[in-house]
């Protein structure tokens, strides 16, 4: 009598195991269509790539400063005993020009116009008082570039960039031996640069924040200035690290 109740038991209850476990199959079922649902992200222009041209503006924060190289007489005949060239920062303005050349390969010019300064400081034994020969510039900056792209991964891409670039001061003031600027550079400057930057695409732009190093290629120290107060300098070579903010 007690085995027969028991498998009675067991029938009594067999439908509502099995109404139990469809419910729990039905929820984990609509558990795992509301997680791939989660999961999706939209994708913005999806057909960015396939546009040969795009066009955009920038903004740029420039920290510039001038790279030397002493001579001789900075030991035997310069009196100062600290040669140097302090970081200044600046502001860049500019427009983005971007060829698509392959899957993975841009052709990007950024023509800008820079404001910026760059100085040299002399400190003399005994004294605390430095002095310092600033020149401050509006410079045209005309960069030739060449961008590796990664795969895109939704919204998010990571990409590297070099090339050349040519360097224009647009006020320029020629044989000015004094006043507060008594640095003579050239009025131009070429020099290489390269960078790394992060696509992230929106609704209707797509935003680049980018860190990009540039290097100097020519002395750009006027030959006349390697004797008297600059006879401690054989060579100056800029060097720039710029923040850019691209928005195309």
């Amino acid at each position: 009598m007690d085995i027969s109740n028991i498998w009675n038991l067991f029938y009594l209850h067999r439908q509502k195991r099995l109404l139990i476990i469809g419910l729990l199959l039905i929820l984990v079922s609509q558990l795992g269509q509301a997680q791939s649902t989660m999961r999706y992200r939209r994708v913005h222009l999806e057909g960015y790539d396939d546009k040969v041209m795009h066009y955009g503006f920038l903004f740029a924060a420039p920290m510039t400063k001038f790279n030397i190289r002493y001579s001789d007489a900075y030991v035997s005949q310069d009196s100062s005993y600290q040669l140097f060239s302090p970081r200044k920062t600046g502001f860049r303005v500019g427009f983005v020009a971007n060829v698509n050349l392959t899957e993975h390969f841009d052709f990007r010019m950024t023509p800008s116009v820079s404001l910026y300064g760059r100085s040299v400081e002399y400190r003399y034994p005994n004294t605390k008082v430095a002095r310092t020969e600033l020149r401050e510039s509006t410079w045209v900056d005309l960069p030739l570039l060449v961008k590796y792209k990664s795969q895109r991964r939704h919204n998010t891409r990571m990409y590297v960039i070099g090339g050349i670039s040519l360097g224009i001061e647009a006020n320029v003031r020629r044989g000015e031996t004094t006043g507060a600027s008594r640095l003579l550079t050239k009025n131009t400057d070429l020099s290489v640069e390269y960078g790394v930057g992060l696509e992230q695409f929106f609704e209707y732009f797509k935003f680049a924040p980018e860190l990009r190093f540039s290097h100097g290629l020519v002395n750009v120290l006027e030959s006349q200035q390697v004797s008297g107060q600059n006879s401690g300098i054989r060579r100056l070579n800029t060097h720039t690290v710029s923040l850019y903010l691209n928005f195309e």
